[in-house]
């Protein structure tokens, strides 16, 4: 029985089963070489791994959907390195599980934002965004700074990070609930975004 198109077309299950199969043959193509370039896998040089505040600050972000509107790549065209800075490249993101990187913006994109503003900006941004940018259509997040950070919970998201790779020695796990002790969700938030992009500048 010859294989032709008439027969692949009229068959829906054989139709689905050859799709599947391209496309997960042109993925691999795709994807598997990432993991044997240095550029992919190598942290950048002077990249150092969240510590516990910045960590919960990610977790802040990542709990309250910031990534829906606010990407974390900058891409290598003129218009985009013109307006947030050098293009983000793979090794800054080495420690992010899960990474960041995205399409979506409603927003700025936030890959260059530490350093841009002081903490207060962030803070008033935070509670209540049309104090700052009359325009914007974000939300505000007041009660992010009454909710404190919880120091065995930190150890604990920092001991899985280390098993996928992360560099955390036993005393940046043992020292986190004394770096988030008293702090306030906001607080992280704050340090996460002050932490964007500074590797690279």
């Amino acid at each position: 029985m010859a294989f032709n198109h008439e027969r692949i077309e009229t068959n829906a299950l054989l139709l689905i089963v050859l799709t599947l199969l391209t496309v997960a043959v042109g993925g691999l193509v795709e994807i598997v070489p990432l993991y044997f370039q240095k550029s992919t896998t190598e942290p950048v040089r002077g990249l150092k791994p969240y510590d516990a505040l910045q960590l919960a600050g990610r977790d802040v972000y990542i709990r309250e959907g910031c990534y829906n509107c606010h990407s974390q790549m900058i891409r290598p065209f003129r218009a985009e390195t013109l307006r947030y800075g050098p293009y983000s490249v793979a090794g800054e993101f080495v420690w992010d599980h899960p990474f960041q990187w995205g399409s979506k913006r409603t927003g700025p994109d936030l890959a260059r934002v530490g350093g841009r503003y002081n903490d207060e900006w962030h803070r008033t941004h935070l509670t209540n965004p049309r104090d700052l940018v009359p325009e914007s259509n974000m939300p505000g997040y007041p009660w992010l700074a009454s909710q404190t950070v919880d120091g065995p919970t930190m150890q604990n998201h920092m001991r899985a990070l280390a098993k996928v790779g992360v560099p955390y020695s036993e005393a940046d796990i043992a020292g986190a609930p004394e770096v988030v002790k008293g702090r306030t969700e906001m607080d992280a938030l704050i340090a996460y975004l002050q932490g964007l992009g500074t590797t690279i500048k």
